[in-house]
């Protein structure tokens, strides 16, 4: 691939920060060498994704965030690209949103731009074949981040409860089950836009999920179809869970942990001041009532429903057991070597990532991890089974789908849900704040020991 100051000549960019007029832009040296894909808007998505992790490691961390950082967007336009039109389109767009905000949050999330630039951009993703959606649905190539499409709509809600989002991530210093949202991408080619979000991913990067759920807490028409159960790894739902007589054995301090993130993300308590010995406890109670308003009622308050708790299942014992039948089989198979000394497929189901850097990469040079051991800063979604419980499992739990509002259409679908199966009916589609209770009650009653 050629180098940037010698495409400076081909390309047109129009870039843009917040508070900043348009202006022509200054090319640094590419720090990671990025490898070019077939589909030409994933080749536009790396490339993009390289250039403006490199563009922004040149602009200053602001002190502060300001309003206008989160209606700020940079663009780069490239036309007649012709020094490297075998691997990417000769005419596209790529625009980064919100930049300085998404950077923020990669960092309260624990996670190194030049990490994020690496697990994204230096070998191609690879698409979930489990998905049932038309939209691209992409992991990067070490398991830790997913690539999602959004509609262009879904970019707006986005925005709309950006600030909020911030605040609380911010409030919870990085403690949530909400999704990680690390970027937000717009991607042009042959004049059509794909919209791309960037999360972590909830489940591991080398643990084996042998069972995956969504959860609800809704009954009505919450089980999984036919179609879906012959799926090498389907997702079962609320009724397959109770059918399977399925739990989440741990203890109950993690059972507190989980609760305690639910309550802050979905519906959180308001502080009780109960007693006022002193003056300096009234001056405490009255800032930890203070600092508990930002994080009230954060999906509840934003009026958004119809999320899920995300399950994912890792059987130790199963593990165990395809591994021993794995050290059976001959191991004298010649590994192909890698191009360019990077592996350019995906890692092995359950195994560390060959890379040397990334988000997972630093773990490739520690001692390996046993069966059903994990990182607790890269999997940060996981928790262990208790000592003792029936099940030795490892549960990766997050909430997924937190943009769907209550709005009219979802109005009429509970009236109509309503009439069908009775007011008194588990239906999905209900108000927020009756969403939020009894997805709090299910959950919490799921959670044995």
């Amino acid at each position: 691939m050629a180098s940037p100051s010698k495409s400076a000549a081909v390309l047109n960019p129009a870039f843009k920060l917040s508070r900043t007029k348009s202006k022509k832009k200054h090319f640094v040296q590419q720090k990671v060498e990025v490898l070019r894909v077939s589909d030409p808007v994933l080749s536009v998505f790396m490339w993009g994704i390289n250039h403006t992790v490199n563009d922004l490691s040149q602009v200053p961390v602001p002190v502060m965030l300001l309003p206008d950082d989160f209606k700020a967007s940079s663009k780069i336009k490239v036309n007649n690209h012709l020094f490297n039109k075998e691997n990417l389109p000769g005419h596209f767009k790529f625009k980064e949103y919100c930049p300085q905000v998404f950077r923020n949050l990669r960092e309260r999330f624990g996670i190194e731009d030049h990490d994020y630039q690496v697990s994204l951009a230096r070998s191609p993703p690879i698409k979930d074949s489990n998905s049932q959606e038309d939209r691209l649905l992409l992991t990067s190539y070490d398991h830790t981040l997913i690539i999602k499409q959004i509609s262009s709509e879904e970019v707006e809600d986005m925005h709309h409860i950006l600030s909020e989002y911030h605040q609380h991530i911010v409030t919870c210093h990085g403690i949530t089950l909400l999704p990680q949202f690390l970027g937000m991408y717009r991607v042009t080619v042959d004049n059509e836009d794909t919209y791309l979000t960037v999360t972590r991913n909830m489940f591991s990067h080398r643990l084996i999920i042998h069972r995956k759920y969504d959860l609800k807490g809704s009954l009505v028409s919450r089980e999984a179809s036919d179609k879906e159960k012959v799926k090498e790894l389907p997702t079962f739902k609320d009724m397959d869970f109770r059918n399977n007589m399925q739990r989440i054995w741990i203890s109950d301090e993690e059972k507190e942990k989980v609760m305690d993130k639910l309550n802050r993300d979905v519906e959180a308590s308001r502080s009780r001041c109960l007693y006022v010995l002193n003056s300096e406890t009234l001056v405490h109670c009255v800032y930890s009532i203070i600092s508990n308003l930002g994080k009230m009622y954060f999906l509840v308050h934003l009026k958004i429903m119809d999320y899920s708790l995300l399950l994912g299942i890792h059987d130790m014992e199963r593990a165990e057991r395809e591994e021993e039948e794995d050290y059976g089989e001959s191991p004298c198979e010649e590994e192909e070597e890698p191009e360019n000394g990077v592996s350019t497929g995906s890692p092995a189901a359950g195994s560390l990532s060959t890379s040397p850097e990334g988000i997972a990469g630093y773990m490739s040079s520690q001692k390996p991890f046993g069966p059903g051991e994990f990182d607790p800063y890269v999997d940060v979604y996981a928790i262990q089974s208790a000592a003792g419980a029936p099940q030795r499992e490892v549960y990766f739990m997050g909430l997924i789908n937190i943009l769907t509002h209550y709005d009219t259409k979802k109005k009429a679908a509970h009236a109509a849900k309503a009439v069908k199966h009775g007011s008194g009916a588990e239906i999905s589609t209900v108000h927020p704040e009756q969403y939020g209770k009894r997805f709090l009650e299910f959950i919490s009653n799921i959670i044995a020991y």
